[in-house]
């Protein structure tokens, strides 16, 4: 075999192992991303209904309600992004920060729609 015709042989073999390459690459970016999104935009929702929940559960004053709820959410958001980075995969990532955010959400919407009262809540 002439050094051409192995050079010839072994290229589509090189080119698969750069698509396969070029895939992967794209992968880890797109989770990446996908990581760096539910950070921002997951971990911002998580805080801010961590703020809305406990200011509306929270039995002070009003005023010393809104204010321990948004102390709390200086500590969600945080943790939600070390989460967001922690988290074995980007899917369970946006999950550990859909699912809480969706437990915080129901009884403040419930709430704010007149099916629970102030003292069921």
């Amino acid at each position: 075999m002439t050094a051409v015709a192995a050079q010839t042989a072994d290229q589509p073999s090189d080119q698969r192992t750069e698509n396969t390459l070029r895939k992967a690459r794209w992968r880890y970016r797109a989770g990446v991303t996908s990581r760096a999104l539910a950070a921002v935009f997951g971990g911002y929702a998580l805080a801010a209904l961590t703020s809305v929940a406990l200011a509306l559960w929270l039995p002070l004053a009003r005023a010393e309600a809104v204010t321990w709820g948004m102390l709390a959410s200086f500590v969600v958001y945080p943790c939600a992004v070390m989460w967001v980075f922690a988290a074995r995969s980007a899917a369970r990532a946006w999950w550990g920060l859909l699912l809480p955010s969706a437990l915080l959400a129901l009884p403040v919407a419930l709430r704010h729609w007149g099916v629970l009262t102030a003292g069921a809540a």
